[in-house]
């Protein structure tokens, strides 16, 4: 194996005998969070928040209330804010996961996306402080830095709501923080199920939409260490970015149907060629970790003199983007990954 897959749990937050909430608990993320948290610890409480009740009546056959008495299901939606308020009385911590996620669905359905993603995060953040929540990790995305989609734009504005909840839960209130990454290998709507898809299908090639595009990569199992830690690190209105991998999306087609040849379809509306994970314009308030970056919010008074994470300044010209990283996944190393994709999804209820 020519990389090595970063860990980045440093030791954890304990969440035994914890009161926690996760929005969108039946999700990719969601469903595995559930589990990871059920794996490594004791949780006093544990709530699985979502719309969808199929879902949860699934999630619920692997994973019964009876086996695991912490367990609670609560059906819900994050644009209903007095349901969010019923759901997390008594609740300690918040992993926000519940989101529309498809750019192409987000531009066709603008009116929904605002709904779920923008006012969702509003409800949220209203609803953790009016219940006393000690912390609150909400998930973005790459396609908040610089958006050029409504999907971007919406979490770029839920990432805000979230930062500034700050200064509304004042000094000695709710801590709320982001953390921000690229695309989830094998997830749920992701590309890779959507190329075996095609191969189970019969297609004769690969559909690509331009042959220089770049993506960040993470696995899921990553992911859940980040927010985990995340939980342990945050001062409040810190926006966590994993220093992760980059691939071309032809390698990644090489990778997954070797056999087949790609052919160009063109970007999609709302589409980037390379993606953004730290623009220039926030270089400044970044600060580098070994693992990740953060971007500091620019305001911060509701921390105490000398708060906030030590870590190195970028330089002012700085930019994580897709294309000028540093770490690249060539196609054996994709194969590595997918194992370790497919060996996490076998967990995926």
């Amino acid at each position: 194996m020519s990389f090595k897959i970063r860990d980045y749990s440093l030791g954890g937050f304990d969440f035994n005998d914890a009161s926690i909430l996760v929005t969108g608990g039946t999700g990719s993320f969601g469903k595995n969070f559930v589990r990871y948290l059920l794996e490594h610890y004791k949780p006093r409480r544990l709530v699985i928040f979502s719309r969808d009740e199929l879902k949860q009546f699934e999630m619920a056959q692997e994973l019964p209330e009876s086996k695991y008495p912490c367990l609670r299901y609560f059906i819900g939606d994050v644009r209903d804010q007095a349901r969010l308020e019923m759901a997390m009385k008594g609740v300690e911590y918040v992993v926000h996961a519940a989101a529309l996620k498809q750019v192409p669905i987000a531009e066709y359905n603008p009116f929904e996306c605002i709904h779920t993603n923008v006012i969702g995060a509003e409800n949220v953040a209203q609803a953790a402080i009016r219940a006393g929540v000690k912390r609150v990790v909400a998930l973005s995305t790459d396609k908040a830095a610089n958006p050029i989609n409504l999907y971007g734009a919406s979490k770029l504005a839920s990432d805000k709501i979230f930062v500034a909840a700050n200064h509304l839960s004042g000094a000695d209130g709710t801590r709320f923080s982001v953390v921000r990454y690229g695309n989830v290998v094998g997830s749920r709507g992701s590309v890779v199920p959507f190329f075996r898809k095609l191969i189970a299908d019969g297609w004769d090639y690969i559909p690509i939409t331009h042959e220089d595009m770049t993506r960040f990569w993470i696995t899921l199992e990553q992911g859940i260490e980040l927010v985990v830690s995340s939980f342990k690190l945050m001062h409040g209105g810190e926006i966590f970015i994993p220093k992760i991998y980059s691939m071309k999306v032809t390698d990644l087609a090489a990778a997954v149907a070797p056999n087949l040849p790609t052919r160009v379809i063109g970007i999609r509306p709302g589409e980037k060629l390379h993606e953004v994970m730290v623009s220039v314009d926030d270089a400044r308030n970044t600060i580098e970790l070994d693992d990740r970056y953060v971007i500091e919010p620019a305001f911060s008074g509701w921390r105490g003199p000398g708060g906030g994470i030590v870590g190195k300044p970028v330089d002012p010209n700085f930019e994580y983007s897709s294309n000028n990283n540093s770490e690249w996944l060539s196609i054996e190393d994709f194969h590595e990954v997918l194992k370790i994709a497919d060996s996490t999804g076998k967990r995926d209820l």
